[in-house]
């Protein structure tokens, strides 16, 4: 079996241009934005088909993060085998103007209509203007039926649940939710490692070329939980923000000049929010980092998160 010395690995973003998209990625944490572009995503780990996560630092610099956890598993993810495709994607997105109200299937409904792939997700608010909302599920006594017609009529958002947010909120969204994101927030969101996306209604508005976008309405009826309501979805502000069968998320705050130590166990990804640190060990360089940066620490690494400033940060798990 191959070894390598283990270190954190620090991921190299993939902008994705969109239609609600703008440049606060740029504004709030330095990212190397193309100039004047609607960048509405930042995809700091993903495994898919045209977009594979690349390593920004160390000997690894420039290898996938996919092919390294194929060629070490033990190293960097604690077990024998890596699920194929790599289990998370973890996104920044900026919306400065309104998404589209979309669902994810579930895996029942991937299985039955023979085609897509799962998608279970949370949004962490990072910032957020005044009066921003997200949809979250729908309103009561919403039926299949009522739905259909809302989409005849133009009149979808309205079945929705309208809620407020504000940064530090953590919104848990399971495959089969209809969801949409409203203008004016900075939000974390990971996920499975699924691009499936049914979308239902997007504000009646245009594409760069003139055209409306391309709905998936038969999909998306198909996809729907209708009994998912607002309250029956978690909201989660401190600790332990999410516990699911897919990945588990720690929040986590440290003042300047205090010290976290990182003990070999399993793989974990850092989302940072704010701040700035180094992570230090025997084994490795020291690796820098800053708010919006995304690293994986491998299982097989031991060391010390030193805090230059009060730093606020999401840690993912398997």
């Amino acid at each position: 079996m191959t070894c390598m010395d283990p270190y954190p690995l620090k991921t190299v973003p993939i902008f994705k241009q969109r239609i609600w998209g703008g440049q606060k990625l740029r504004e709030v944490f330095g990212k190397d934005l193309p100039s004047g572009a609607k960048i509405g995503e930042s995809w700091e780990i993903a495994d898919l088909p045209d977009d594979k996560t690349c390593i920004a630092n160390g000997a690894y610099k420039g290898q996938t993060l996919t092919s390294l956890a194929r060629e070490f598993p033990e190293q960097i993810t604690g077990a024998r085998d890596v699920p194929s495709p790599f289990p998370l994607l973890i996104k920044l997105l900026d919306a400065e103007d309104m998404l589209s109200v979309q669902v994810h299937p579930d895996r029942q409904t991937c299985e039955r209509m023979g085609r897509g792939e799962p998608k279970t997700e949370c949004w962490y608010i990072i910032s957020a203007e005044p009066g921003a909302v997200i949809y979250k599920g729908l309103k009561e006594r919403v039926t299949r039926e009522r739905f259909a017609q809302a989409i005849e009529a133009g009149t979808t958002a309205e079945l929705l649940a309208r809620v407020p947010v504000e940064p530090g909120q953590c919104h848990f969204l399971p495959a089969g939710t209809a969801h949409a994101i409203g203008a004016g927030l900075l939000i974390a969101e990971i996920q499975t490692p699924s691009d499936t996306t049914y979308r239902v209604f997007d504000w009646n508005r245009l594409d760069d070329e003139g055209k409306p976008r391309q709905l998936h309405l038969q999909e998306a009826l198909e996809s729907i939980h209708f009994d998912v309501t607002a309250d029956k979805l978690p909201v989660t502000t401190v600790g332990r923000l999410v516990d699911t069968e897919y990945f588990k998320i720690d929040k986590g705050h440290r003042s300047a000049n205090t010290e976290l130590l990182l003990r070999v166990g399993g793989m974990r990804a850092l989302i940072v929010l704010g701040g700035a640190g180094v992570i230090e060990s025997s084994q490795a360089d020291p690796v820098e980092f800053k708010g919006g940066d995304c690293l994986v620490i491998p299982a097989a690494f031991e060391g010390a998160v030193r805090f230059a400033r009060e730093t606020e940060y999401l840690t993912v798990m398997l």
